[in-house]
């Protein structure tokens, strides 16, 4: 894509962009009003395809416009700066204009060669997602494509996967759940390559042409079998499951003998930078082998507020890492709407959540690991008072009422019921097995809707049929999904409305599964609401996603080490039910 800008030399200022294409916002290098420097600025520009620019009716194309409609007819002309003001990483400089026109040649071999290579139309920031993998991988041996969620990072490695088949054998390895989600995004956009779902034992018949896939408890298993192969290519999907480098999975993973290595992940840092090394350092040992270092020359300083260090960092993972938000590249996506809903008690909750804290406050917290796992064990209890009594309390009548009981449920309750009078299909996001089955109920008793229930307890194809009837047309309307197995690598594009039921401590975690509807494919707007009760441990939970981010310290169970470590007296006043008044 080129960005059309324009500069007003009257008032030595950048102009409107032209009336054509896409409107979006980009950072370029532009004069400053005494001409004499450059800054960085967020410009409006109208983004236009190659084949377009050179039929594009400019009232003033200007040297810039006029220099690259040349090269795009094959001619050599030189290109003033304002035709390659791509500020580097760092902000410091602007990117050469050799490196921009090479970019260019090559992005529009690779589009050539996909028009013919895939049976699937990407799009223009995707066709350059498939270019980059390939100089990454040529370059450095490895890359990271950390796209946002929904912008098909599945597709642009299939693309790069193609254009390698010919060199050997390739391996994906992703969560179990995705490994059918991968054989059927293949054989749908690059039939020529043959799949081998492997699960274990000899690896027999593969060659030229031949992606085997498989999860990763099966790598965790039997990573010497895969050992023994020298593979082309070696993808990592989902690989945040790699960021700890000293377990199992992680150490399998590094054993691997690949030409190249490719890491494909929506969040490369869910909560520490020591994690975004970890994937470097898998795909790009070569750079980024000292761990010492990088803490010393990146983890530190950006911990101390450095913006230079943070400046650095972004200078050298720029080579092996691709990030781009929707926001940049994707702005026909509908918009996502947040709703954060607070939920009241019902007086049975009340009179259960502060019984069963002073059951746990009489029992004591102990210390040490028995102190941590105490306060999850209290914790459970209060949040699943918080989502229903009758998942603490000995009801398991399945005749009782459900309605009426809590809060929270009758609050969902009325947005699904909405959404059934819209129709308006629904995911409902929950982190327990006991509510999901629950909410699975309640929705048929009221409703007479059946809705599955998405979970870690069922089989690969079991998820796979869920999901392929869940995007039919004449599909449930209600979806009920576990947080964790539900929550990555699913595309759900038929929904629009997403409900979390209960709260999680990484705010990164609920914004993967809102991502299941927020994805490329969607054409309505995105509403996302999350379900906090008022008065108990949940605002706590709420309170720490609004004072820290996904890079912040504060990992799936840092919540419950953060709590375990305040003395009684905090704990306590931290749990305890605030009263009215």
């Amino acid at each position: 894509m080129f960005a059309l800008w324009t500069w007003s030399a009257q008032h030595r200022a950048v102009g409107e962009a032209p009336p054509h294409g896409d409107a979006q916002s980009v950072a370029l290098v532009v004069p400053t009003s005494d001409l004499a420097k450059f800054e960085v600025s967020e410009v409006d520009c109208a983004l236009i395809e190659p084949d377009k620019l050179a039929g594009a009716p400019l009232d003033s194309p200007g040297r810039s416009v006029d220099a690259w409609r040349e090269r795009i007819a094959g001619g050599d002309a030189a290109l003033p700066i304002a035709g390659h003001a791509i500020p580097d990483a760092t902000g410091s400089a602007v990117t050469s204009a050799e490196h921009a026109v090479a970019v260019f040649r090559h992005t529009t071999a690779v589009a050539a060669e996909l028009r013919t290579a895939l049976t699937a139309e990407l799009r223009p920031y995707q066709v350059r997602g498939v270019s980059w993998l390939r100089e990454a991988v040529e370059a450095h041996g490895g890359a990271v494509l950390a796209d946002e969620m929904g912008l098909g990072k599945t597709l642009q490695t299939i693309g790069c996967l193609v254009g390698r088949a010919d060199e050997g054998p390739q391996l994906v390895v992703c969560p179990t759940s995705l490994v059918g989600n991968w054989a059927h995004e293949i054989a749908r956009f690059a039939p020529d390559l043959r799949t081998v779902t492997w699960r274990g034992g000899p690896l027999t018949a593969i060659d030229n042409r031949t992606v085997v896939l498989t999860g990763y408890p099966t790598l965790r298993m039997h990573g010497p079998d895969l050992m023994e192969h020298q593979w082309a290519t070696a993808v990592f999907d989902e690989a945040q499951a790699l960021k700890n480098p000293r377990t199992q999975i992680s150490k399998a993973a590094r054993t691997i003998t690949a030409d190249a290595r490719i890491a494909l992940t929506g969040t490369p840092v869910e909560n520490r930078l020591e994690e975004l090394w970890a994937i470097l350092n898998l795909v790009a040992p070569q750079l980024f082998g000292h761990k010492t270092q990088f803490r010393r020359r990146f983890i530190r300083p950006i911990a101390d507020g450095s913006v230079a260090a943070a400046a650095r960092l972004r200078a050298v993972i720029e080579p092996v890492v691709l990030m781009r938000k929707k926001s940049q590249v994707a702005g026909s996506l509908p918009a996502k709407i947040h709703a954060d809903l607070i939920c009241d008690l019902t007086v049975e909750q009340q009179q259960l959540y502060d019984r069963l804290l002073e059951q746990a406050i009489d029992d004591g917290f102990g210390s040490g690991a028995q102190r941590q796992a105490r306060v999850l064990a209290a914790l459970t209890a209060l949040k699943q008072v918080c989502n229903h009594p009758k998942l603490v309390t000995d009801d398991y009548d399945d005749s009782a009422e459900l309605s009426g009981r809590s809060g929270k449920l009758d609050l969902c309750t009325d947005i699904v019921a909405n959404n059934l009078e819209t129709d308006s299909p629904t995911l409902v996001f929950t982190q327990y097995r006991k509510t999901g089955e629950l909410l699975v109920r309640h929705f048929g008793e009221q409703f007479g809707v059946s809705a599955p229930f998405f979970h870690g307890g069922l089989n690969q194809q079991q998820r796979a049929d869920i999901v392929r009837g869940f995007q039919a047309d004449d599909g449930p309307k209600v979806l009920v999904l576990s947080l964790k197995a539900g929550g990555t690598g699913l595309t759900l594009t038929r929904a629009a409305d997403v409900i979390h039921f209960d709260r999680w401590w990484n705010p990164a975690v609920e914004a993967q599964a809102s991502d299941r509807v927020h994805r490329i494919g969607q054409t309505r707007t995105v509403t996302v609401t999350t379900l906090t009760t008022n008065t108990t441990v949940e605002e706590h939970i709420a309170a720490m996603h609004s004072r820290k981010s996904a890079l912040s310290d504060i990992a799936d169970m840092s919540g419950v080490a953060e709590l375990a470590r305040l003395d009684d007296d905090r704990l306590i006043a931290t749990l305890r039910r605030k009263r009215a008044g």
